[in-house]
């Protein structure tokens, strides 16, 4: 085998790599032992022609990898310490299916595996590393001419040339013909490592070779067979040329420099001989399941800019290096290559605080809990701002010393003197951070941990702030001046470190005067890129110099409010550049008078000039914005849309294209065809049978109800032989169905038949009618007397046609109350004396003669979903619950706006929704029209919107300001319904018939799902285990199921909130955002996959997914019901309340906003 490796090799799909050309497959797949020879690492019938599949190979000479194939060599065969291969030839299979399985209508979930071959050479020996996966194998066979065959690894010799014949070679299985033996390459190994196998498998003596393996002869594995195959006749293998346009095996010509170019004494190929021609067995060993394994550390190397370049800024460029690659600003930009910023720009940062201070001797803490932290920086001239809200008076003039709790953004976008570097242009906006504080002389100390998580979607850095320790005391009213302060920055690979003494002076009500210090240490830890050994330029040590600092605590306002000056430069800036004009310049200086949007440029001296920011044009005195779109109509290239942005633009693919590495240019989509919408499937007739897509180019065929078989061919299920009709009834069978019919002299349904008589058959209504006056009637001689019930009992009310009375009512007890066709009472609707319900009809006549089969229920017409993307909200018609995608398109262009959720109003159809840039709430009738505001004030992040449709109330979440509201849908009558114990409220769904309201908080500390009364009462958690983000949530009413779709269990689940009995529906989605439940179905917007995705919620798995023409994250979902759902509650006319009307379960609550005036009554009924 040795000389066999370091010659050319061909690598093929099927999972092998041979030193030939191969024959057609079905001259060795189930075939085995081959007529040539191989090396199977997964041999099978491997399909990558869905462009998920891929192989990938690279000759390899760093030295780390030299160094991994070393160790696992050695581990194997300790006493061949000293192999070191000049190189290596990785190959990759990665995501490969089963041939077949990815068309087949499993589509994109079609089982996948990934494994790797490794083969070094040395001198004297060859060696082969089989890599398999930690997790499994996800199939182990294959089909192969209809039968299904087990994978097979192993080594092949091929047919070997004698004297007088050729005879077949040896074929060394790793694997054996059971299944068991498949499962364990992943979890056993013959070196030390789960799921890594090691073979010697030639070396360059003269001598015929025995493989050699681990050096301990006790085996815990079944015993391998080396079988040898004689045959009479050599094989004839049909060659086949593969075709340009779709090469199946990628030949690789390993090149070795000359100072190690192998030697080899003896050129006739070696022959390997099985593993029991000796006495040593290999020794497997299963290793621990906890135990810490890198299985993959040959992958190939994906870390390349080719593969990676989305994942740095839109204003960096992606270098690759020998290990990886790297984001870098381009010029007029700064930050670390994954988060860049304009020169010169302002910034904003964005986040909340939380946690317990203790202020003085006082035994209890100050909670703080999600307070919002708001801060803004001029960068061109290093002044920050910083305000905290919502500060009590009992811990905010305590709070004043702490400048450096937002001034860290002061450190980020600090004035730079020549040569030294801000904290953003060094670790970009990803980084920790945690200080401690001690204060003197009393020895108070205070922990500060913050955690940034870059820049958000609107270009605003985003941290996490927890306070925890104690403050001392300073008086309410008091002011504090905070003294200028250096400090010194201490800079390694991925960790900055500083400290400094602070002195302030405490100016209390009375006039008194205190001078006070604290030491400050803090600790900045962040991830750079490893591969840029250029990284770190920037001196090891710098010094941070603020100075006009300015604190305040703003006790009408509950604000703290902070501002200072920021420079970063040399530790001996003073001492060495006082002298220097160049350091006096006004762009060191920071007194240069440039726009808030320009760049200073120093010049000799005190010269300098103004230049604006990247997407700015103007004198730098004064910059406007660029429109990029309107002055370079083509820079966005073709297929493409451009939108203009303050101070940069935005690119969109046209329909059909999507962006290519570079993240700007559109390249035609290679998009799988949906044969379903095409007609080019296989599937029977559509009156019979129903074509599902299921992503990629596959689909899956079932028969329609009322027929059988595997959806290409259906046959129609005669219902007549399954005796579905009454015994005094006629059966017609029909295509799909079937109709029943009495016979003559019987009246009824079909399903149900009676004996005729001369008058008509009574109803149910009539019926229990009849009984209750029955109950109350004599006998013998009053028997002749009309029958009346008995005092006190109830008679239900029946129409002219032998129905229910839509309204019922009891005299005796003075209630009245709303049923069904079945007579059966509507929940919430049953009214005291003197107020009658209103109640809609919902009895339909009787059927006469044939009637369809009584499982079919047709799904409303006219139904759609309605979900928002970017600045628009679409909507895709459903055909029951199939979702008609081609007729999918825009119901209302919103730019600039950000839309989070949706909701619908089936009374006026109108669609209500919210957007956070504005931020606001507005409507908008469905049929067209103006937009409509409806809340417009008080509002900052409004993420969850539902309505009651039959009070015509309007609920809402705010994340920011962490309040659940109410008010009237034209949002009057505004009253905050909760603002304790919330933290990131999202989503919101209302029960109008019992009235009750849902919410989920995807608080990552403690996510969990509420419930109340809609009046505010009676709040309750549902969920609070085995959450994770529980973005979506939806109310089915029909058939009373709280349902939800969570990101960070990746699962969709529903309970009956009654009975809280939880069930889980689907689980290994991808990032579920919104969910809305429609009959059996769930729909849900997830971002990674930017699509709505279908669940069956009764057969628990997912149907189809709608891919918008346009690809961006998707928010809210909802329906347009064509009529409403039935349901009644005591708020239907306000309930006679003054002002808001609030359903709770049995009854309602008369309720005053929030502003209202004195005419206003509260009440409870």
């Amino acid at each position: 085998w040795s000389g066999h490796i370091k010659k050319k090799k061909k690598i093929n799909t099927n999972g092998f790599v041979a030193v030939v050309e191969p024959p057609g497959e079905r001259e060795y797949l189930g075939k085995m032992p081959a007529g040539f020879r191989m090396i199977a690492a997964l041999l099978g019938d491997l399909d990558n022609s869905d462009g998920r599949g891929k192989v990938f190979f690279r000759q390899e000479s760093s030295p780390d990898v030299l160094r991994r194939a070393h160790e696992h060599i050695k581990k194997a065969f300790p006493r061949d310490d000293s192999v070191e291969p000049p190189s290596v030839l990785i190959i990759t299979w990665a995501n490969m299916a089963a041939q077949g399985t990815s068309g087949r209508g499993d589509g994109l979930d079609a089982k996948r595996n990934t494994f790797q071959l490794v083969l070094a050479s040395t001198d004297l020996s060859s060696y082969a590393i089989l890599l398999y996966p930690r997790g499994g194998l996800q199939f182990l066979s294959t089909s192969v001419d209809g039968e299904s065959k087990l994978l097979e690894a192993g080594f092949n010799e091929g047919l070997v040339k004698g004297w007088f014949r050729t005879t077949q070679g040896t074929y060394f299985r790793i694997t054996t013909d059971e299944e068991t033996s498949i499962k364990e390459l992943t979890e056993k190994t013959n070196s030390g490592q789960r799921g890594v196998w090691v073979y010697e498998i030639g070396t360059s003596c003269p001598e015929r070779v025995q493989p050699r393996y681990l050096d301990q002869p006790e085996p815990r594995y079944p015993e391998e067979t080396a079988t040898r195959y004689p045959i009479s006749e050599p094989p004839q293998p049909r060659y086949t040329v593969p075709e340009l346009t779709e090469p199946r095996y990628s030949p690789v010509q390993p090149s070795y420099p000359d100072s190690v170019q192998p030697r080899y004494t003896n050129p006739d190929p070696v022959q390997p001989v099985p593993p029991y021609s000796q006495p040593q067995h290999p020794q497997i060993v299963v290793v621990d399941e906890d135990e810490d394994l890198n299985v993959n550390v040959f992958a190939y190397n994906l870390e390349t800019c080719a593969h990676n370049r989305h994942k740095c800024s839109a204003f960096a460029d992606c270098r690759d290096y020998s290990n990886g690659y790297c984001c870098h600003c381009r010029p007029g930009f700064y930050g670390n290559g994954k988060d860049c910023v304009a020169e010169g720009k302002p910034q904003r940062m964005n986040g909340k605080v939380n946690g317990r201070v203790f202020v003085g001797n006082s035994p209890s803490p100050i909670e703080l809990s999600n307070n919002d932290l708001h801060s803004y920086v001029v960068a061109n001239d290093g002044r920050a701002y910083v305000a905290i809200s919502n500060i009590p008076n009992s811990v905010g003039p305590s709070l004043q010393p702490l400048s450096s709790l937002g001034g860290v953004i002061g450190w980020a976008f600090a004035l730079e003197q020549p040569g030294y570097q801000n904290g953003f242009s060094l670790i970009g906006g990803v980084f920790s951070r945690q200080a401690e504080v001690i204060f003197q002389p009393g020895n108070e100390r205070l922990s500060i941990k913050q955690e940034f998580k870059g820049i958000d979607e609107h270009d605003h850095l985003v941290v996490s702030t927890e306070l925890d320790g104690r403050l001392p005391a300073i008086p309410l009213g008091s002011s504090v001046q905070i003294n200028p302060y250096k400090e010194i920055y201490q800079y390694d690979r991925n960790l900055i470190t500083s400290s400094s003494n602070r002195d302030y002076t405490i100016t209390s009500p009375d006039g008194t005067v205190q001078t006070r210090s604290y030491q400050w240490r803090q600790t900045i830890t962040f991830q750079s890129c490893p591969h840029n050994e250029a990284t770190g330029v920037a001196p090891s040590t710098q010094q941070l110099s603020v100075d006009q600092i300015f604190v305040m605590f703003d006790a009408d306002n509950h604000l703290i409010r902070y501002a200072m000056s920021n420079k970063i430069g040399s530790v001996h800036s003073e001492e060495g550049h006082q002298d220097d004009l160049f350091f006096q310049n006004p762009c060191f200086t920071g007194r240069h008078g440039c726009d808030i949007n320009a760049m200073c440029r120093p010049g000799e001296g005190l010269q300098f000039t103004c230049e604006c920011a990247a997407g700015f044009t103007g004198d730098g005195r004064y910059c406007h914005d660029i429109d990029e779109c309107r002055e370079n109509p083509r820079v966005c290239g073709s297929n493409a849309v451009c939108t203009n942005l303050p101070g940069t633009f935005r690119c969109e693919c046209l329909n059909g294209f999507v962006f290519a590495s570079d993240g700007r240019t559109c390249i035609e989509e290679n998009r799988p065809v949906d044969h379903c919408q095409r007609g080019s499937h296989d599937c029977d007739a559509p009156e019979r049978a129903l074509c599902s897509y299921t992503g990629g180019s596959a689909y899956v065929c079932s028969c329609l109800p009322g027929y059988e078989g595997d959806g290409r061919v259906c046959r129609d299920i005669d219902e007549c032989q399954q005796d579905r009709c009454h015994r005094d009834a006629f059966c017609s069978n029909t295509q799909g169905s079937y109709t029943c019919q009495c016979r003559p002299g019987f009246n009824g349904d079909g399903f149900q038949c009676s004996p005729s008589s001369s008058e008509r058959e009574k109803t149910q209504c009539e019926r229990q009618r009849e009984s209750a006056q029955a109950s109350g009637s004599g006998s013998g001689f009053f028997s002749f007397f009309r029958p009346r019930p008995a005092v006190g009992q109830y008679v239900p009310q029946c129409d002219e046609h032998g129905a229910y009375e839509p309204t019922q009512c009891h005299a005796s007890i003075g209630q009245c109350w709303c049923v069904d066709a079945n007579g059966q009472e509507i929940p919430n609707t049953r009214t005291g004396s003197g107020n009658t319900p209103l109640c809609e009809s919902v009895v339909t006549p009787p059927p006469v003669g044939p009637t369809p089969r009584p499982d079919v229920h047709p799904v409303t017409p006219g139904t759609h979903l309605l979900f928002a993307q970017s600045g628009k909200i679409e909507h895709v018609p459903l055909d029951g619950y199939k979702m008609k995608k081609e007729e999918a398109k825009p119901l209302l262009h919103i730019p600039d706006r950000v839309v989070i959720a949706v909701a619908y109003d089936c009374v006026e159809k109108m669609v209500y929704w919210t957007d956070i840039t504005g931020p606001a709430i507005s409507k908008a009738s469905l049929s067209g029209g103006d937009i409509i505001p409806v809340v417009t004030k008080e509002l900052q992040s409004p993420e969850g919107i539902a309505i009651d449709h039959v009070s015509r109330l309007l609920f809402w979440t705010d994340s920011m300001r962490d309040t659940i509201e109410v008010s009237k849908l034209d949002g009057s009558q505004r009253r905050v319904l909760f603002d304790t114990d919330l933290v990131n409220p999202r989503p919101i769904v209302t029960n109008p018939a019992y009235g009750r309201l849902f919410w989920a908080d995807w608080n990552r500390d403690g996510p969990k799902i509420e419930m109340s009364n809609m009046d505010g009462t009676e709040r309750t958690v549902l969920v609070k285990d085995d959450l994770g983000l529980p973005n979506g949530l939806t109310f089915d009413p029909d058939n009373q199921q709280l349902c939800w779709a969570d990101a960070g269990t990746r699962k969709v689940e529903c309970m009956d909130p009654h009975r809280q009995l939880r069930r889980q529906i689907v689980d290994g989605i991808q990032y579920p955002f919104s969910l809305v439940s429609f009959g059996k179905n769930l729909y849900y917007t997830d971002w990674r996959r930017e699509a709505v995705v279908a669940v069956d919620r009764l057969s628990e798995k997912e149907m189809e997914e709608f891919l918008p023409q346009k690809r961006s994250r998707l928010y809210g979902i909802t329906t347009t019901p064509s009529q409403c759902p039935q349901a009644y509650n005591y708020c239907s006319n306000n309930g006679g309340c003054s002002h808001l009307c609030l359903p709770r379960l049995g009854g309602f609550t008369c309720r005053c906003p929030d502003a209202a005036d004195g005419r206003c009554e509260e009440r409870n009924l």
